[in-house]
């Protein structure tokens, strides 16, 4: 299995990757402010630990907008290694009662506020994402991502994904320019995407799960829990290595506020799954 994933063709990435969502906040986006500074350190170890891929989102931010997951990168990272692939997204907005759906007009401000925030003046990927928790099935997503692809041509954009949807969505948004990554609810104890995933895997799209160690409810399933135990490992380290193994396409992001947790997570990569334990997981 490689290690390695080339990302819309042109960009090397390492599979296990780092999901900011968490580095706001306690509690996850919206969640009382963690300390700014736990979240640099957590940031300078992942890419000591060879992590070139961010994933983040100018909503990713504490109660109040005191912390924000762009600041932290930006005041981190800056200026950026040449390998490092930082991945955004775009759709949900912000309001005092939860989110509303961003309208194609939105998408330049959100674009804008990326760029800003991450100190770029191009963004590597950026996903529309629509819906909540599920894909929205029968709704079109067709004038946002043209307004996305817009920018794309712009120059303000260098590939596009999507994120939380399904195959319908998958093609039409394909149909309006190149789509380099999926992004939607996937691990170890949810499989419902199997088939969209297969789509990706044929088409060299990356399929990146969020939430891919059960988002924030500990994965629960006698299938990893034998397994662990068999390699010594967390049952958590066994999701992320079962999502690895489960497509060479897949990436995974695991997020978290803390060091021991993050290097947890990276040491997956020196865990190598056998037929046995794949027949296991399966």
């Amino acid at each position: 299995m490689s290690n390695e994933f080339l990302l819309g063709g042109d960009l090397a990435v390492n599979r296990i990757g780092f999901g900011a969502m968490r580095l706001p906040s306690k509690e996850g986006m919206g969640g009382s402010a963690r300390d700014p500074e736990t979240g640099r350190a957590v940031l300078r170890r992942a890419v000591e630990l060879g992590v070139n891929h961010i994933d983040t989102a100018d909503f990713y931010v504490s109660s109040g907008g005191a912390v924000r997951a762009n600041t932290l990168i930006r005041e981190a990272l800056h200026p950026y290694a040449s390998d490092l692939v930082i991945a955004t997204k775009v759709g949900p907005i912000p309001r005092p009662d939860g989110f509303r759906q961003a309208a194609p007009a939105d998408m330049r401000g959100l674009v804008e506020a990326n760029l800003e925030g991450l100190g770029v003046d191009r963004l590597d990927l950026v996903y529309l994402r629509i819906g909540r928790m599920e894909p929205p099935h029968g709704e079109s997503l067709a004038d946002r991502f043209e307004a996305l692809a817009a920018l794309r041509e712009e120059g303000l954009i260098r590939h596009l994904g999507v994120s939380n949807v399904d195959a319908a969505h998958l093609a039409e948004a394909r149909a309006i320019a190149p789509v380099v990554a999926v992004q939607n609810q996937f691990h170890a104890a949810k499989r419902d995407d199997v088939e969209l995933l297969t789509v990706c895997q044929e088409a060299g799209i990356a399929f990146v799960p969020f939430f891919p160690l059960g988002g924030g409810r500990e994965l629960d399933d006698e299938r990893l829990a034998k397994v662990a135990a068999r390699h010594g490992a967390a049952v958590s380290q066994i999701g992320l290595a079962w999502l690895l193994a489960s497509s060479p396409v897949t990436l995974a992001i695991p997020g978290t506020g803390s060091v021991s947790h993050l290097e947890d997570n990276m040491a997956v990569a020196g865990i190598t799954l056998s037929d046995e334990d794949l027949a296991d997981l399966s």
